[in-house]
């Protein structure tokens, strides 16, 4: 979903938000206008190493646009821990931006509100049309058979990053290509006195999207055809217990890594604590926090067997952001033009470039400045062996649940208690238990 995400998902009951006559940017009537067409205001999710540095590489873009547009634009960029709850607070109360980022996985939860505009033909033919944009983005913009709730903005997949300093000490010459391998690199790790992998066991999206890698793995689903929750299935209950066994079983995830929710695996990895991190584009990240990209390599996320692809070689979600509007903004001819301007192909160059994220508009992800050794690798999951999370209304509602039952189990395991396929069920059907009735 993103580059770097700051904290879980907040607890905001999303199914208030869908049960309201959902309006954004200050409308009392639910209706858009063009009433203030000289501002606009945008949200912007955190993607780089901090606040601070979103507004260096933002700044400039939105002093660009206005010099093109005479529109000015007022940031705010939100952290991730309180962006959702942000983004469900002002579909209830009319009090939102006009343009937000979101991320890729909560397209269809926040299309049910009714508070986006949707992107139809006629408003895609005003930013180019829809056919610039690459498929598996696309993908993940809302409910199939509905009408984009946001166009693509960042695209991301999530790589294998191993120190290859570490990698050498430990005698290990190539990335382990199946989880077997990982957990058998990482002994000989553990045993030069390493780290051998981090995680952020308390970010219930970053749980949520290894699970989802596991569960596409062994074949299994989150919901059924029909959209129901089916958290209990012997995939999913399995999908899960292979994930939190990296800390309870096998050892190879340190058992603090289970508080880790602000991205302190990232910079372990940066500092040479740690041997390998999963994560989504983490280039700029990682160079910002002083490690040279020389001194890294970038695999794909391993599978169970043989190489990732379709079916149950995927290994990874399809991560990114996606750039909405709130229907009733006050300025939605600016807000078109805005969304206009950000996925453009100059500004997919410079934005992507800064985040190390891929392009989601073609022309732009095909410039050679993306064509780097750890971007193929990117391109090639994104194209291959990427699948998008579910794209169901619900699909909120079970980052939370379920990404708050796998942070329990990995205090378990991080508190010495046994995790067993019983107690990883039970885990998960206290998740399905919070989920809408259907």
């Amino acid at each position: 979903m993103r580059s770097i995400r700051a904290g879980a998902v907040g607890a905001v009951t999303l199914s208030l938000a869908l049960a309201a006559s959902a309006c954004g940017g200050g409308s009392s009537n639910g209706g858009g206008s063009n009433d203030s067409p000289k501002t606009l205001t945008y949200w912007a999710s955190n993607q780089g190493a901090s606040i601070a540095v979103d507004k260096k590489v933002l700044q400039p873009e939105l002093d660009k646009f206005q010099k093109q547009s005479g529109i000015k634009v007022k940031l705010e960029v939100v952290p991730w821990s309180d962006l959702l709850n942000r983004i469900l607070t002002a579909t209830t109360s009319g009090q939102g931006p006009d343009v937000l980022n979101i991320g890729n996985t909560w397209s269809a939860s926040l299309q049910a509100t009714g508070a986006l505009l949707p992107w139809d033909a006629k408003n895609f033919a005003k930013i180019g049309g829809k056919d610039r944009f690459v498929d598996a983005a696309l993908g993940s913009t809302g409910a199939e058979g509905k009408d984009p709730a946001a166009v693509p903005l960042y695209s991301m997949a999530y790589a294998l990053y191993y120190n290859k300093q570490i990698f050498a000490d430990a005698g290990i010459s190539k990335p382990p290509a199946t989880w077997a391998e990982l957990v058998t690199d990482g002994k000989k790790i553990q045993a030069k006195g390493k780290s051998a992998l981090g995680a952020e066991g308390s970010n219930l999206s970053e749980n949520i999207h290894h699970v989802f890698v596991f569960a596409k793995q062994h074949g299994a689903h989150f919901f059924t055809a029909d959209g129901k929750a089916d958290f209990t299935n012997d995939g999913v209950v399995t999908a899960v217990k292979q994930y939190v066994d990296l800390m309870a079983k096998d050892k190879v995830i340190p058992t603090g890594d289970a508080e880790y929710a602000q991205n302190q695996s990232v910079s372990d990895f940066a500092k040479g604590k740690q041997a390998m991190l999963l994560w989504q584009s983490a280039a700029a990240n990682l160079k910002s926090q002083g490690m040279d990209a020389s001194a890294y390599g970038i695999a794909p996320v391993p599978v169970q067997s043989g190489t990732p692809g379709t079916g149950t070689q995927v290994n990874s979600m399809v991560a990114g952001i996606n750039l909405a509007v709130f229907k009733n903004s006050h300025n939605l001819d600016g807000a078109t033009k805005f969304v206009k301007f950000m996925t453009s192909d100059e500004e997919q160059k410079i934005l992507n470039t800064a985040y190390s994220s891929i392009p989601p508009v073609k022309a732009a992800q095909e410039d050679a400045t993306f064509n780097s050794p750890s971007n193929a690798v990117l391109k090639d999951t994104l194209a291959r062996s990427a699948a998008a999370l579910p794209q169901v209304a619900d699909e909120s509602q079970f980052e939370t649940a379920v990404g708050t039952a796998v942070k329990d189990l990995f205090a378990d395991a991080a508190a010495g208690r046994a995790v067993t396929t019983a107690s990883v069920k039970s885990a998960l059907e206290k998740a399905q238990q919070q989920m809408p009735a259907k």
